[in-house]
């Protein structure tokens, strides 16, 4: 039956071929206890082949009785909830949500019904989701997705506390981390998009999406995906010249032939899940911070202020993520402010004594590996950061120096240890920028750093530092001549270490090189989509042509660290135990004004 184009609005339902009385008949037999007639529409309803001719007479004889749809019809509604309506033709689409409307306006029990069958249609059918590439323009699941989103505004509209109600549906919902990406692209995408007209949720809402994306993160190390990335490219390469020597008279054989290495798809599954959701992650920032092409700096500032709490909450207690705290780095990009906000929000948890302990020692490495990697920060804003970091540390030493703890003890000293490590990182990567142009200014300025009295402290903090760490920067102050530290590192390796006996019994003992449970959350993106947009914002390590260390690695390595940071699993969050063992940590030394931070945003 043709209805394209009728006002049905204003014209009386359409004659259909349906069995028993009209809607308010129906419910008044019911409300008498005859059933017959209720028990028959909901057949009719649920009928898989109905028309869109009888989807609109229905919904227009729901709507002329929705006053009397009360919570004794809760099945009866939860059919019609369910009636097929998303893709049909826009007369079905309109008469459905004016429905809900007025559903929602004049039964608000049926709220959270109506947003578990909103939000239910936010990812595709596992049939859908599995053949993408056949049937997305078939069944339209853009369009689809914009006529959930167009229910989900009126109701909002029509019920001001749809937020409260809202965000548990959402939670509910969220597939496992498991299915398919495209599964977990669709819902992630639409989440973003209802925090865009609803903006009360969106830190809950990113909250939300960044605590998945974590899970996939910590499950999956870099050196895991690099090495079955790799394995993929060296067993292709293989099957491609068995291939050219068995079909050599073939010319077209290795050019049809799709190379899973040769595009952006990721062989590792939990690599591509995460990486599918980093790009669109990495498109929300960006879209929402734009405007016409041009920074919206209120929207911008909003934005940050959104993702620091979620920062605070989630990244920064968790251990080893390597991909997802790479939305806030770029967008701290955006504006060297931004990135100045982060550097002194990083120092304020660093040098705040009321913080755990280990949640300062993961600011402290957030604040190392952002110096050290954001090619967009200037030298002066690295040298401000760490006329920040080295009065703090010589103020520590001068607090400890005299007392009973002045010893080398991780437990007792852990924030200094690493804030010593994020110095000593930095300077190894920006030591190039802050001599450039005035060699002599540049030398001057880090000898005023006076790191020997740091190296040479009582607290040792060469003992406890990655090796790598420590023997480029022994490297690199030698060959300026700031510090010499190679007689300490000697006499440290005279003095092992305690050694972990094996779990599994037997004299075997293994020396414990990462004592601070050391990572550097900016170290080389790998995943393929996304690193477009991280990679033109990132300082990759280059290696001193003229600085002899012996725990380099090869000159074509990214990260002179690779192969010396044992690889860890990832943990979400901190247990109670792990705030209690910080506790007892000496507190805060005071701070010098931080200054360079309070330019107008």
């Amino acid at each position: 039956m043709e209805i394209e184009g009728r006002d049905f609005m204003n014209t009386p339902p359409l004659k259909t071929v349906r069995f028993g009385g009209n809607v308010v008949a129906t419910l008044a037999k019911f409300k008498q206890g005859d059933t017959s007639d209720y028990e028959l529409l909901k057949h009719q309803l649920a009928d898989p082949d109905i028309k869109d001719a009888q989807i609109i007479n229905w919904l227009q004889e729901f709507r002329n009785c929705v006053t009397q749809l009360s919570k004794d019809h809760e099945q009866l509604i939860y059919v019609v909830l369910r009636l097929p309506w998303l893709g049909r033709s826009p007369a079905v689409v309109e008469e459905y949500l004016a429905f809900l409307s007025n559903l929602v306006s004049a039964q608000t029990v049926y709220l959270r019904a109506c947003l578990k069958m909103v939000v239910s249609n936010f990812t595709p059918s596992e049939f859908l989701s599995v053949c993408v590439d056949i049937l997305i323009t078939q069944y339209d699941l853009p369009r689809n997705f914009d006529q959930c989103h167009q229910a989900l505004q009126l109701i909002a509209r029509y019920v001001p506390s749809t937020s409260r109600f809202l965000m548990p549906i959402l939670t509910e919902n969220f597939p496992f981390v498991q299915k398919s990406s495209r599964t977990l692209e669709c819902y992630v995408h639409n989440l973003l998009r209802v925090a865009v007209y609803i903006p009360s949720l969106r830190r809950d809402v990113l909250e939300l999406i960044i605590s998945r994306m974590l899970k996939l993160d910590v499950s999956a190390s870099r050196g895991e995906i690099e090495e079955v990335e790799e394995n993929a490219v060296q067993q292709e390469m293989k099957g491609e010249q068995e291939e050219e020597g068995l079909f050599d008279m073939d010319e077209d054989v290795c050019s049809v032939k799709s190379s899973p290495a040769g595009t952006n798809v990721m062989v590792h599954p939990v690599a591509e899940r995460l990486d599918t959701l980093m790009v669109v992650l990495l498109a929300f920032i960006k879209d929402m911070c734009h405007v016409n092409g041009c920074l919206d700096v209120e929207q911008t500032k909003d934005l940050y202020k959104d993702l620091v709490c979620v920062f605070d909450k989630l990244i920064l207690p968790t251990h080893a993520s390597c991909h997802v705290q790479y939305a806030l780095f770029y967008l701290c990009s955006f504006r060297l402010a931004l990135a100045e906000a982060f550097l002194e929000h990083l120092w304020r948890l660093l040098q705040s004594p009321s913080h755990p302990a280990v949640l300062r020692q993961s600011a402290a490495g957030y604040m190392g590996s952002f110096l050290a990697r954001a090619n967009f920060l200037p030298v002066a804003t690295v040298r401000a950061c760490l006329d920040l970091l080295v009065p703090w540390l010589h103020l520590y030493i001068d607090s400890q120096d005299s007392g009973s703890r002045a010893y080398c003890d991780i437990t007792l000293h852990g924030p200094f240890y690493n804030a010593c490590q994020a110095v000593f990182y930095t300077l190894i990567f920006r030591h190039r920028s802050i001599l450039e142009g005035d060699m002599k200014k540049g030398l001057a300025y880090l000898q005023g750093l006076n790191l020997e009295r740091i190296v040479m402290c009582q607290l040792n903090p060469l003992k406890v530092c990655l090796p790598a760490v420590t023997n480029m920067f022994a490297a690199i102050t030698r060959k300026y001549q700031l510090v010499f530290c190679y007689t300490i590192i000697e006499r440290n390796s005279r003095h092992v270490l305690p050694v972990v006996r094996s779990s599994v019994g037997g004299d075997c003992v293994s020396t414990n090189t990462n004592p601070l449970d050391s990572f550097f959350p900016f170290d080389p993106y790998v995943l393929k989509r996304s690193s477009k947009l991280i990679e033109p914002l990132y300082q990759v390590w280059e290696e001193p042509a003229d600085t002899e260390v012996d725990t380099c690695s090869d000159a074509d390595e990214d990260d002179f660290l690779r192969g010396e940071t044992p690889e860890t699993k990832g943990v979400m969050g901190m247990t109670p135990g792990s705030y209690e063992s910080h506790l007892h940590s000496p507190s805060s030394v005071g701070s010098p004004p931080i200054a360079f931070l309070q330019r107008p945003f």
